[in-house]
């Protein structure tokens, strides 16, 4: 049985309806496309466009494709980038179609700053799976006993990840510096920043009812070797939302949270096969697929008050993303 989440709106009739509909791929035609686990990224010469499309990612694999989730995404992030640029410079040029952000190019670090508030998860790089295994030390931050899961920390703090081919590697600021993944003084000023972002990303969902408990930032340097933020923020698939009014009753009777982003797909897979080890997984189930839509489009609408604007399925998406990006294409 699938839990149905209280949402601002109810769109599961739409969702259902539109499960065939889902942006898998992308083909421009133009410039290079680097594909990755959820965005295509076409070099267009001087700027990037990033496509955002509905395949979710968890795992370090493919789980399923969500109906709308590329244009959640898109906007959530577009919403967040205009609300934090006072903090910190962003990559954001232009954003011609629901799924597709223009960027600057930076030279992105081969870091992810994952910024944690609370001690959760169930990837086996999150501070709980890593917590419950004894390890008291991670990334150089030394935790105490006693803790229990979905327990909020006393602040927020930064658990790096090297972003490498196969499998991100949890790593301390010390070895950072040390491996020469990152200058001192960038780590120094990302590392503030990302802190500052995540204080910045609480104080504003918890004015919507929502906790953001975690999250990943990236950054890079743009052409004149300003450090830039990049890739998305505070989306669904790179943050854990949950809802404030019920957190501290479901806590107290040991129930999970009622969250917004993925991990409600991640816990789903968990339960039902090893999504590290199978070769081949069970197909996420119907309900499952749009409940977890009707909880990213319910996120949307709380962060930024506004009505989700469904996509005209008269034209693909394919069609309506290249009309959009003519000017971009030469």
């Amino acid at each position: 049985m699938i839990e149905q989440l209280k949402t601002k709106n109810n769109y599961r009739d739409i969702i259902v309806n539109s499960l065939s509909h889902c942006l898998t791929s992308t083909s421009l035609k133009q410039g290079t496309c680097f594909k990755g686990k959820v965005r295509d990224r076409y070099d267009l010469g001087k700027t990037f466009a990033l496509i955002t499309t509905d395949r979710q990612s968890a795992f370090d694999r493919i789980l399923a494709t969500i109906p709308f989730k590329g244009q959640v995404l898109n906007q959530t992030g577009a919403w967040w980038f205009n609300q934090t640029k006072d903090i910190i410079p962003n990559h954001v040029i232009d954003f011609p179609d629901p799924n597709v952000t223009i960027a600057k190019k930076c030279t992105p670090f081969p870091i992810e700053f994952v910024v944690r508030g609370f001690v959760t998860g169930s990837s086996s790089t999150s501070l709980w799976t890593i917590y419950e295994e004894g390890n008291r030390e991670y990334c150089g931050i030394q935790f105490p006993d006693g803790m229990v899961k979905n327990q909020k920390l006393p602040k927020p703090v930064i658990t790096p990840t090297t972003k490498e081919e196969e499998h991100d590697r949890a790593i301390s600021p010390d070895e950072i510096i040390a491996e020469g993944w990152m200058e001192k003084d960038h780590w120094e000023y990302a590392s503030q920043k990302a802190i500052d972002l995540f204080v910045r990303g609480q104080e504003m969902s918890s004015k919507h009812g929502l906790i953001l408990v975690d999250t990943k930032y990236e950054m890079g340097l743009d052409e004149n070797g300003e450090i830039t933020l990049i890739d998305e923020i505070h989306t669904p698939d790179s943050s854990r939302y949950w809802i404030e009014e019920s957190f501290q009753e479901r806590l107290d009777n040991q129930k999970e949270p009622e969250n917004i982003d993925k991990e409600f797909l991640r816990l789903w897979f968990k339960a039902h096969c090893d999504p590290y080890n199978d070769k081949i997984l069970p197909e996420a189930p119907k309900e499952l697929v749009t409940e977890l839509s009707a909880r990213y489009i319910h996120l949307y609408e709380t962060i930024t008050g506004e009505n989700f604007s469904f996509p005209d399925l008269t034209q693909t998406m394919e069609e309506r993303i290249f009309n959009n990006l003519k000017p971009y294409l030469g």
